[in-house]
């Protein structure tokens, strides 16, 4: 190009520059528009009221970074554990340009702790969800849910409900049967460990010494350190999460035992329903899980449009002990959803690389 022609081509430069510039600066005024134009700045942080039949309370959510097309929210497991232990995605999701929104569910951490029995059941939660849905403005064209753990029950139970209000579904550590989960833990992760502790393990719970410091001691090296987090130390975000589980709503809806579920989640069964599942839907399990692997995998192929992340160094927390695999897997759905994809392979890590 001469040198008149790169002068005859400044103007509409700076011209576009000037847009770019004036969509910046739009985006950055934007980025707490969801806090109310007059409101304080709270660093993204809102209470949102939720309308129950026992009547009104507010849960607390935390949003992270600005795409209008990419908002994931995230359901923390437990049930009655806390947002903490996703912590570890503001490492990674903000520098890809991924929105995503730390949620307690009522009755954990930050949220309205109510002690009533009748709360706590899965149908109300699932509306809480879509009351939150509503009130962060999440839609078809950008909303992402990743559940993880009894999260991802609520995930499922969201989504058979109210799919098409979602543009992708990520089910993190999660069977789609308590009844097979238990069978798993029985048949398979109780084999697997010392028969003399799992007497003793089981011994204490027949006597309901749930609260027996001795029941602890058995289950952290021999369980937890296993099948629930296999790092040496446990991060902060972890230990913070569990510290502040709320156990009137872990009791009634999982059960006391570590061993399977006897609570009010004690029969839950999707398996029949995954295949009116149509949205985009990733499912993640990892090899040392509590969680069986394989049903997982089977959990992919059965819904209309499923990938499957498996976590080979990973357990129930695979986000932690299996981070890159499991976050960059995560992001790889996210993108290929974005991109138009219904199903992307995850076979072949790392799937994505930072640019």
């Amino acid at each position: 190009m001469s040198i008149a022609g790169k002068w005859s081509a400044l103007p509409v430069l700076m011209a576009l520059l000037a847009f770019c510039s004036e969509r910046e600066g739009k985006s950055a005024l934007e980025y707490f528009k969801g806090e109310g134009e007059d409101a304080v700045k709270t660093g993204g942080i809102r209470m949102i009221p939720i309308e129950t039949p026992k009547g009104k309370f507010h849960v607390w959510t935390k949003r992270f970074g600005h795409n209008p097309r990419v908002k994931l929210l995230l359901l923390h497991g437990g049930p009655g554990a806390t947002h903490e232990y996703f912590e570890c995605l503001e490492s990674f999701l903000p520098a890809q340009g991924i929105e995503f929104i730390y949620y307690d569910q009522l009755g954990s951490a930050y949220s309205d702790q109510p002690s009533d029995p009748d709360l706590w059941e899965v149908g109300r939660f699932v509306e809480e969800v879509e009351q939150v849905r509503q009130a962060l403005g999440l839609s078809r064209e950008n909303f992402y849910l990743l559940g993880h753990s009894w999260g991802g029950i609520l995930a499922m139970e969201y989504a058979l409900k109210y799919q098409d209000r979602l543009k992708g579904l990520i089910i993190s550590n999660m069977m789609a049967s308590c009844p097979e989960y238990d069978a798993y833990a029985e048949n398979v992760l109780a084999k697997q460990m010392d028969p003399a502790v799992l007497e003793e393990i089981r011994s204490l719970e027949a006597k309901g010494e749930f609260q027996n410091p001795r029941y602890m001691e058995l289950l952290i090296p021999n369980f937890y350190k296993k099948h629930i987090c296999r790092l040496d130390e446990w991060p902060d975000p972890v230990n913070r999460a569990f510290a502040k589980i709320n156990q009137e709503v872990y009791v009634i809806m999982q059960g006391p035992s570590e061993f399977g579920i006897s609570g009010r989640l004690e029969n839950w069964d999707r398996k029949k329903d995954l295949k009116n599942l149509t949205v985009p839907t990733l499912v993640i399990g990892a090899r040392h899980d509590t969680m069986d692997p394989e049903h997982m995998k089977w959990m992919a192929a059965e819904v209309r449009n499923g990938s499957y992340l498996y976590c080979p160094d990973g357990s129930h927390m695979s986000m932690y002990d299996d981070q890159e695999v499991y976050v960059n897997g995560l992001i790889a759905f996210i993108k290929a959803v974005d991109a138009g994809k219904k199903t992307v392979d995850l076979t072949d890590p790392p799937f994505f690389k930072n640019p």
